[in-house]
């Protein structure tokens, strides 16, 4: 079975290079890697790889995660499917793990992502990822359950899928209806995708052995600089599945005075809009790991 690597980019090109090392690394590598730039030009002097790259362009002003993603799967060539975000870098069994578990039952896999600190990336004098560096110092998310490297196991939830890392078919993409589209910006997009793909009876198991180390970046909680984005999914996510999705960042816009909600609301009203001031003070220490 071959494989396609897909990753979506904007301004992140040093995460880029080191998930590309990471892939060049692996136990098996994949049988090609499409990137779908969200910026006017491609990133120039990449790493050369063993394996294909492809490149495709991907408008939109505001985040257009969900029409990128649906992007990278058309222009696949294969139709095994590993989905990796840019901040990534891919564990060496993590191509090999991904693709024994699609050969075994077509069905949606994640594996597990340990968070890494700032500047916790090192390369030795030949470029390569210093990966038992990031071994020793990447954390697994408390949220998230401890899967042994030779583990399959079936998830009933399929709202435990993040979007950092998962493996399915290209015809149980398309059966779930891809992604929509409608959502733009950060948020809700691959909760709804999961539900899709509930909806449409595409499993989902943890697979171990795929483990991603995620590469730091600035965070924010309450996440300001995506107010409006996350308040427009928010509204589009109930009114398809009449249930809201981000409660937790809905409670945190709420209890600071910026909406009025509540999990049994129908609608989300705005009070008002954050301030810079609030933005700025929201920035969590170079220390955090996650939100």
């Amino acid at each position: 079975m071959k494989v396609s690597a897909l990753t979506l980019v904007r301004n992140r090109r040093e995460h880029l290079v080191n998930l590309m090392l990471s892939l060049e690394a692996q136990t098996q590598q994949p049988d090609e890697l499409v990137i779908a730039w969200m910026q006017p030009e491609v990133e120039t002097d990449l790493p050369k790889t063993h394996f294909p790259v492809r490149h495709i362009m991907v408008e939109g002003d505001a985040l257009p995660l969900a029409k990128a993603r649906n992007a990278a799967v058309n222009a696949a060539v294969f139709d095994a499917l590993i989905f990796l975000d840019v901040d990534c870098i891919a564990s060496p069994t993590l191509v090999a793990r991904y693709r024994e578990a699609l050969i075994q039952r077509p069905a949606l896999y994640i594996g597990e992502v340990h968070y890494l600190p700032a500047d916790a990336v090192r390369h030795g004098v030949d470029g390569t990822l210093d990966l038992a560096r990031l071994s020793n110092l990447g954390e697994r998310h408390p949220a998230r359950p401890a899967i042994e490297d030779d583990e399959i196991r079936h998830e009933p939830d399929h709202g435990n899928l993040w979007g950092l890392s998962f493996a399915l078919m290209r015809q149980d993409h398309h059966r779930a209806g891809g992604m929509d589209e409608g959502y733009r910006g950060y948020g809700g997009e691959e909760t709804d995708y999961a539900w899709r793909l509930a909806a449409a009876n595409v499993p989902l198991y943890w697979v171990g052995g795929a483990l991603a180390w995620h590469q730091h970046h600035p965070m924010y909680a309450p996440p300001w600089p995506h107010f409006e984005a996350i308040i427009a999914n928010a509204r589009r996510f109930y009114a398809r599945w009449e249930q809201w999705c981000m409660e937790y960042w809905l409670n945190q816009f709420h209890e600071a005075g910026a909406i009025r909600w509540s999990p049994a609301a129908e609608d989300i009203e705005i009070v008002r809009h954050p301030t810079q001031e609030e933005i700025a003070a929201a920035r969590l220490p170079a220390s955090a790991r996650y939100g």
